[in-house]
């Protein structure tokens, strides 16, 4: 049977990703789905709530809701919650469910805006997608609700798009990816995701361009070329100041050109005897530095499904996955994978949108870091040398 697990893990659906991207907004962030699923998808890969609050609900969708189609009952709840919260915003999407029995979310977010006088939009889901649907979809409602027309800096201002927890859950990472855009002469305008508000959604206008440095940005770096003409380049900056060079001169060339300009790929060279598995825009920055420290190529095998196309092969398959596996010499990526890889030195990379909280402690910092400073890539160099 295609796309069945029966060794690995899945990764974070879609309502989990739009869970991540709205947390630190000031939103009310609601999914309509049973009562008691809630924890699912707000705290298994939210390391936030140790922290900073959110207003996460579940509906309580019951059985004679699905029944009866009783959405009065809900519209009731998010009305009578919004008034007393107060939100910022508040946030529908919908869980299995609701998405097969024809929920009209829509007009609910209508209904309760239309009451409240509060921004209310629907963000489209069916909990059968993964996290990068999900957060992607809302990151675009957000910046549709909220981002404002304004003339372009003309100073190097740079949203970096793509951030959430799911996929750079290490505490500091803004930080270091603000230290690297400063010594390379960009300004941050916004980081879209953490460390965030909701004026920086109302000001992502004003950037010179975009940062793509994962897939659930990119819808939105798609939405802000189209919209307000904002260029953007794909790509995180992982490795040493070789690795990260070609990233660094194609953002200088999208400040130069404008709107002309959109996101190139990070090309690695054929031949390769390590495979990356994971997300492909991270997998293949991870790629690009190794080449670019160690000269061995990299392929990407791309395992989420509905990533950006930058990939090798994209596996969402286990069967398929496992065959491609073995095609290769030396294996990176989170340790869930490790079982179908059989006895080829593998090379643990956690990743949060996958494994969860299981290995975070093992979480490697590559942004703007030589490779060989870290545990990572001590372990591929031990692992060349055999």
């Amino acid at each position: 049977m295609n796309q069945t697990a029966r060794i690995i893990s899945i990764y974070a659906a879609d309502t989990s990703g739009f869970c991540s991207a709205l947390y630190e907004y000031g939103g009310m962030t609601v999914i309509h789905d049973a009562s008691g699923c809630n924890s699912t998808y707000t705290t298994h890969d939210e390391p936030r709530w140790y922290d900073k609050d959110s207003m996460m609900y579940i509906s309580g969708f019951t059985e004679k809701d699905a029944i009866m189609g009783n959405d009065e009952r809900f519209v009731h709840d998010l009305v009578l919650a919004a008034k007393e919260l107060s939100p910022k915003f508040v946030a529908i999407c919908a869980s299995p469910l609701p998405a097969m029995t024809g929920v009209d979310l829509e007009a609910i977010a209508y209904e309760v805006e239309s009451e409240t006088g509060i921004p209310s939009f629907n963000v489209k889901t069916n909990g059968m997608q993964s996290y990068i649907t999900g957060a992607g979809n809302a990151f675009v409602e957000l910046a549709k609700h909220f981002t404002k027309p304004a003339e372009k800096a003309g100073v190097g201002l740079v949203n970096v798009l793509g951030l959430t927890p799911l996929d750079f859950p290490l505490e500091g990472t803004v930080q270091s990816m603000r230290k690297w855009l400063a010594e390379h002469g960009f300004q941050v305008n916004a980081t879209v995701g953490m460390d965030t508000s909701l004026e920086q959604i109302e000001r992502l206008a004003e950037a010179d361009m975009s940062l793509v440095v994962a897939s659930t940005g990119l819808p939105l770096a798609k939405y802000l070329f189209e919209t307000y003409g904002i260029p953007y380049v794909i790509g995180a900056p992982f490795g040493c100041e070789d690795a990260t060079a070609v990233l660094c001169i194609n953002m200088k060339m999208a400040l130069a050109e404008g709107a002309k300009f959109k996101g190139v790929k990070m090309m690695v060279p054929e031949g390769a005897r390590i495979a990356v598995i994971g997300e492909s825009i991270m997998s293949r920055s991870l790629a690009y530095a190794i080449y670019a420290e160690y000269k061995v190529p990299a392929r990407v095998l791309e395992s989420v499904g509905d990533g950006f196309d930058d990939y090798d092969v994209s596996c969402d398959d286990e069967d398929e996955l496992e065959a491609e596996i073995a095609k290769s010499d030396i294996i990176i990526g989170d340790p869930l994978f490790k079982p179908i890889c059989g006895e080829k030195p593998f090379i643990s990379l956690p990743h949060m949108a996958f494994s969860g909280r299981c290995f975070v402690k093992d979480e490697v910092q590559l942004i703007g870091r030589p490779l060989k400073e870290t545990a990572l890539g001590e372990a591929l160099s031990k692992s060349l040398d055999q």
